[in-house]
């Protein structure tokens, strides 16, 4: 969804347009109402035939675009019988549930999504995104007065002075001209609840999640890299996708993909777990050369010179568009678990339970900007969707492992369903990383980085790994704007800038691979050998600059409301 001045379409040597038709190859629409623009790139997944955007109301006084799902579509429609709906789109309904509840309808979606709508009635415009921020989305601003909104930061870095990454759980509204927080939940608070655990609420809540976002007309399959999360989200599809209406259009057998380099952990423990499960398994490869030779172009797309998401982007970028020539459309993964159960390595050595919950809570604030951006843009480059869950002295994510370790109907062999936690940028291959490194020193000089605080003042690169992402970011986008859309702070086995603080041998050893936890990873660094590097982890991650499919939406002066999404 993108919102564009059509005077203003072309640029460096394509139009603002062209920037996200990677995001939807399938169809493209505009809608232009006095000076603003609405533009979508559609990548079609529920409705195929008629679903195209943007969306309207009745009279077509409300225009939306939309980047997501909203899986509980069919219930909402059922509260508005007396409205009319002209497509099948799962989307279509925020149109109407406008016109019936005016500003305050966001909560009612269950989805992952960003929008914006335009009331032709008023000018006046609203942007939303879901609550963990799984669909991208940035606003922008020109000097012209002009309010820009876009699924990426590309659309907007030459026509705006400043752009920012839209707070996930937020609404922005013309008529208040400020960004509010529609999304409230009683964790936000980083309260410790009092809950007693329940691991068949746990395993209920997962399958749950699971089961409503196999909602596809289109071919699908599931990232399999044989850890614990992907593993149970192949689990419990393979259990349940009789039963659904995307096996009758395309059959009861699931298809799974894994990637890494010849012999990696993760290839193994996915063949195994296939194996296990009976699925139609895709196993493929990739070499360090051709991860970094894929190093740019996978920068362009993420949008970012995070160090561990670059790390593990290239591997998914590049199987990504292997699972695009096949066929597939949209594939389900296991994001999110790591942070809602304390699953990565460093978690270990929390000091007290007040603590680890707190840095759960701090992780999940933060997953807009790596996880979910890298689940998002990196898939979304080749025109694939990946659909995130979001639910929900022992083993990392032991509350998980055993909600799902039945002896009488087991979900997963039992050495796959306790597996230490592996990420995936390493477990795609060891030397994966390692070739990075020696990439970078070799293109990065010792001087390079003795000047690094002066070339780059605000995120300072502490390592050549990093130095080199941040080079390479910077000449495809070098505004200042577009450096604060990315976090900063220390960080060990991706860990926040305050979980550093845990350890104070950690202080020697800032990497955020999982091989950095020193003690608890089975193949961890040796101390003495292990690498000096900062990768910029968030610890205020969900607080913008100011107030604060592919969609770009750009209002002129006085603003009305476009925006541009890619799905």
């Amino acid at each position: 969804v993108q919102l564009l001045h059509l005077y203003e379409l072309h640029g460096h040597g394509s139009t603002i347009f062209d920037r996200l038709r990677h995001r939807g190859p399938d169809w493209s629409g505009i809608h232009s109402f006095e000076d603003c623009y609405l533009a979508h790139q559609r990548l079609a997944i529920v409705d195929p035939t008629s679903g195209d955007q943007p969306l309207y109301n009745e009279d077509k006084t409300v225009v939306v675009t939309v980047n997501g799902e909203i899986y509980n579509h069919e219930e909402l429609k059922a509260k508005l019988k007396h409205h009319k709906f002209q497509t099948g789109s799962d989307c279509e309904v925020i149109a109407h549930l406008y016109e019936e509840y005016g500003e305050e309808f966001v909560d009612m979606l269950d989805g992952m999504f960003s929008f914006v709508l335009l009331d032709t009635r008023d000018k006046s415009f609203i942007a939303a995104r879901d609550a963990i921020g799984i669909c991208p989305l940035y606003m922008g601003w020109g000097l012209d007065g002009s309010v820009w909104f876009s699924s990426e930061m590309k659309a907007l870095s030459d026509d705006c002075e400043r752009f920012i990454s839209f707070p996930p759980g937020h609404l922005y509204s013309s008529k208040t001209g400020g960004l509010r927080r529609w999304y409230n939940p009683p964790w936000f608070s980083e309260s410790i609840p009092s809950a007693p655990y329940d691991p068949l609420l746990i395993r209920e809540s997962f399958e749950k999640a699971v089961i409503k976002r196999l909602m596809t007309d289109v071919p699908f399959g599931v990232l399999l890299s044989g850890g614990l999360d992907s593993s149970l989200v192949a689990s419990v599809v393979s259990r349940h996708l009789a039963e659904t209406k995307v096996a009758r259009q395309w059959g009861n057998k699931l298809h799974t993909f894994c990637i890494g380099l010849k012999g990696s952990p993760d290839l193994k423990a996915a063949k195994e777990v296939a194996d296990y499960l009976g699925t139609v398994h895709h196993e493929l490869h990739f070499t360090v050369q051709e991860g970094i030779d894929a190093l740019e172009e996978v920068i362009y797309h993420i949008e970012t010179y995070d160090v561990t998401t670059i790390r593990a982007s290239t591997p998914m970028f590049l199987m990504s568009r292997k699972i695009k020539s096949l066929g597939v459309k949209m594939v389900l993964s296991g994001e999110g678990s790591d942070e809602i159960f304390g699953g990565y390595l460093y978690f270990h050595k929390a000091p007290n339970k007040k603590e680890l919950h707190e840095e759960t809570c701090r992780k999940i604030k933060a997953l807009h900007l790596y996880d979910c951006l890298r689940a998002n843009k990196a898939t979304s480059a080749w025109g694939l969707e990946a659909r995130i869950r979001r639910d929900l002295g022992r083993m990392e994510k032991w509350v998980l492992r055993n909600a799902f370790d039945d002896e009488k109907k087991p979900y997963l062999p039992k050495h796959i369903l306790y597996r230490q936690k592996e990420q995936f940028s390493d477990g795609v291959g060891y030397s994966w990383i390692d070739g990075l490194k020696d990439h970078a020193n070799a293109h990065v000089s010792d001087s390079m980085m003795t000047n690094a605080s002066f070339v780059y003042p605000e995120n300072t690169p502490t390592t050549k790994e990093a130095y080199y992402y941040r080079t390479v970011f910077e000449k495809f986008y070098p505004k200042n704007a577009a450096r604060l859309t990315v976090p900063g702070g220390p960080s060990v086995a991706c860990s926040t800038a305050k979980a550093v603080e845990w350890d104070a041998a950690w202080s020697k050893l800032l990497d955020p691979s999982g091989r950095a936890a020193l003690g608890v990873h089975d193949a961890a660094y040796e101390e003495e050998k292990a690498p000096a590097s900062v990768d910029p982890v968030l610890e205020n991650a969900f607080h913008p600059p100011a107030h604060g499919e592919s969609t770009l939406v750009k209002s002129a002066v006085p603003a009305a409301a476009l925006q541009p999404f890619s799905v």
